[in-house]
């Protein structure tokens, strides 16, 4: 029943991932410039340590578009010219991280420019939610909704860690 769910579910999730990529990769011109030269490029996320008792991710295969843009490819037989492995033992904390801007620690393997580049997507591109929710609600709800995400996001944060913290201790004390 859960990998049924999963296989419906997974595409849509993907779909929608890549179409938030493709808005934040097209707000920073100097992004798309940056991956114009690897159209056609194959690059693949993938999730090292991810817990068993979760359903598996989808295949995280990515191929860059003509217009600098990223497709997703749902095909797990391809062979990427880029690996971007990244620990994802605590999927929650992973995705916190990324939300609130954190870079990860991530590994690149493959092909010397298109890491580079990816490198410098990773360490340069942002997401400007501020600015998403300005255009749609206008200054004074975005502002609200802003810092309340922010409120959130941080309680979160702080709600892993200490979980993660009693877990250490509880493996620690063993």
């Amino acid at each position: 029943m859960i990998q049924t769910l999963n296989a419906l579910l997974a595409p849509a999730l993907m779909e929608r991932l890549t179409l938030v990529v493709n808005h934040v990769l097209s707000s920073e011109p100097q992004a798309m410039a940056r991956l114009l030269p690897h159209r056609g490029r194959l690059l693949r996320l993938e999730l090292q340590g991810w817990p068993t008792l979760l359903p598996p991710p989808p295949v995280l295969a990515f191929r860059v578009t003509p217009a600098g843009l990223v497709e997703w490819c749902p095909g797990d037989d391809l062979t990427p010219e880029l690996r971007v492995k990244v620990n994802a033992a605590n999927p929650a904390a992973l995705a916190l991280d990324v939300v609130a801007g954190r870079q990860p620690p991530v590994d690149i393997e493959g092909d010397a420019q298109l890491a580079t580049d990816v490198d410098w997507l990773l360490k340069n591109l942002r997401w400007d939610v501020a600015a998403d929710l300005e255009r749609l609600f206008g200054p004074a709800v975005a502002h609200e909704l802003h810092r309340l995400g922010s409120m959130l996001a941080h309680a979160l944060r702080s709600a892993i860690e200490g979980a993660s913290s009693v877990a250490g201790r509880m493996r620690g004390g063993r």
